[in-house]
């Protein structure tokens, strides 16, 4: 899994990239992004396939502010992103949310 940010010299944001491995949805048919930034809508952001079976969307996120979120898969399997910038408790479960500090 992987996390690009662009920052903007135009304006205080940054084009994220989240990326997530073939691997890690392989049987899975839609994937989307959910997070603070979209106010857990299961369905706001989706991921598109790529030919190599990867996972990416890209989204516009204001900077200096760090984002809890997961990736969906299929509605029902929730997954981090392993290279996340840290961990927090979901607050729901024992799982824990991935970080994004932009």
């Amino acid at each position: 899994m992987s996390l690009q940010k662009r920052y903007l010299k135009s304006r205080p944001e940054s084009k994220v990239t989240f990326t997530l491995p073939a691997e890690a949805a392989e049987a899975g048919s839609r994937v989307f992004v959910v997070g603070d930034f979209n106010e857990w809508d299961p369905e706001a952001t989706p991921m598109t396939r790529l030919k190599s079976g990867t996972w990416k969307a890209t989204v516009d996120l204001p900077v200096d502010r760090t984002y809890a979120f997961r990736y969906l898969i299929d509605g029902c399997i929730w997954e981090n992103d392993e290279e996340a910038d840290g961990y927090a408790p979901t607050g729901v479960s024992h799982e824990e949310n991935s970080l994004l500090r932009v």
